[in-house]
């Protein structure tokens, strides 16, 4: 392999390529795949100075040693994970530069289940029906098609870090994501009766441990089926919410098979889909019926927000002389700094 690369010390417990998505084959029965959490996907992209839908890595619960090997390389963090650099802590949400022989170190995640690293330029990974998303159950995508493993080399598009300077998001920044799942009825809600629809907007439910990128099941009160629990088989969106026999409700994800033949109560609009895929088993949800046209309002929110991103990042290190809020949290006049500080 020529050109720069990193080489993975330690992989994470299931780390993978994923970008947008593989958008237009789900009719061929071929899965969508990307990432989990599109808003974080995109934070790391934008610390890097890559577009939002750049491949990139997500990481589960802990993330991966990575050590470069030419460079200089840009890298950055997007997710509550204690970073070192040659064992000397660094921080998350900043751009890194990176010099050849150096090793990043990626820790446990402090909250939520997945974070995200970008390296300025992207992977040079070829695309499999126009994206580098991971599918590992088809192996699909990434790498080799799995998750990463400790040895692998990741090409890189860019031979070297370009001159500028870092830069930082502040994550409190982002919307807050609670417990509340926001959902669209149907498309077959009439297959459930009065008190199993009740039931389900109207009770919490918990993340089992039957929770991936393919889909989460929810532990909580039976939902009531009025006819039966199965139906001619049709296509899956994101945030489905199918209900087999058991009356458990499965939200499917990223990693969702293409077509199911359980009745589908309802759908988690897309931005809070990525809340529930940052959920740990045993912490709870609950849904929220809300209108098609406040979804369409909120999905355009959401796309507004990722197209706002880099916006919101400034220097590391520094401030930007036209935020006046920043400013004032300086002392500009009081006593001697070395220009550090």
């Amino acid at each position: 392999m020529t050109g720069s690369h990193l080489r993975v010390a330690a992989a994470g417990p299931s780390s993978t390529v994923q970008d947008r998505g593989r958008i237009g084959y789900q009719r061929y029965g071929v899965s969508v795949a990307g990432a989990a959490d599109p808003l974080l996907h995109a934070a790391a992209n934008a610390l890097v100075g890559n577009p939002a839908g750049e491949g990139a890595v997500e990481f589960t619960l802990a993330g991966d040693s990575l050590t470069v090997e030419g460079g200089p390389v840009r890298l950055a963090v997007a997710g509550a994970a204690a970073l070192t650099v040659d064992d000397e802590p660094v921080p998350a949400w900043t751009s890194l530069r990176l010099r050849d022989g150096q090793t990043l170190r990626i820790g446990a995640l402090r909250e939520g289940v997945r974070g995200y690293w970008a390296v300025e330029g992207g992977f040079a990974l070829a695309p499999v029906l126009g994206s580098v998303a991971t599918h590992a159950r088809t192996a699909l995508g990434g790498l080799t098609g799995g998750a990463l493993r400790a040895g692998d080399r990741l090409p890189l598009c860019l031979d070297t870090a370009t001159d500028r300077g870092e830069l930082t998001l502040d994550p409190s920044l982002l919307p807050a994501r609670g417990d509340e799942l926001r959902v669209v009825l149907g498309p077959q809600d009439d297959a459930f009766t009065p008190a199993g629809i009740a039931a389900f907007l109207e009770e919490s439910f918990t993340v089992s441990h039957e929770a991936d990128r393919m889909g989460y099941r929810l532990n909580g009160p039976a939902i009531e089926h009025a006819r039966g629990f199965n139906i001619t088989s049709d296509g899956i969106p994101l945030g489905a919410v199918q209900v087999p026999g058991t009356g458990r409700p499965i939200v499917l994800l990223a990693d969702r098979q293409t077509t199911g033949g359980y009745p589908k109560i309802a759908c988690v609009i897309g931005p809070d889909v990525a809340a529930l895929a940052q959920k740990r088993p045993g912490e709870s949800v609950w849904f929220r019926r809300i209108a098609p046209a406040d979804a369409r309002t909120l999905h355009a929110r959401h796309r507004a927000l990722l197209a706002s991103l880099p916006s919101l990042l400034r220097p590391a290190g520094g401030f930007a002389l036209t935020d006046s809020a920043r400013m004032l949290g300086f002392n500009l006049i009081g006593g001697m700094v070395t220009g550090w500080e």
